[in-house]
């Protein structure tokens, strides 16, 4: 499942990722659909920006993992500070990506991603 505001960079998420044969469930552009979305889907991993309107990536974040804490996500974000990126780990996601970020980078991390145990 792919969160993320802008429907460009979910349109190149989506298609970085299909290149992985990684089938795409869903996509949201605010918190609230991706919750939503979310329950009924229950997708093994998400991508998921921070700043969007109706509910910030963190909050979605602690309400996915309520949800389904097995659930893989990568945060993807234009905010690069290592407080953002520090907060998205304790909170539960298992990897942080900063935009703008390159196909390579992407594929890297999701590789990593899928991986981990």
């Amino acid at each position: 499942m792919v969160v993320d505001d802008s429907l460009i960079i979910q349109k190149v998420i989506q298609k970085y990722l299909e290149s992985l044969n990684i089938e795409i469930v869903g996509t949201a552009s605010d918190g609230k659909a991706a919750v939503s979305l979310f329950k009924e889907k229950q997708p093994d991993i998400v991508t998921l920006d921070i700043t969007m309107p109706e509910m910030d990536g963190l909050a979605v974040l602690e309400e996915l993992l309520k949800i389904n804490d097995k659930t893989k996500v990568m945060v993807v974000t234009a905010l690069s500070d290592k407080a953002t990126g520090l907060k998205a780990i304790k909170t539960g996601a298992k990897s942080f990506l900063a935009k703008p970020f390159t196909p390579e980078g992407l594929r890297a991390s999701m590789k990593r991603l899928i991986s981990e145990n």
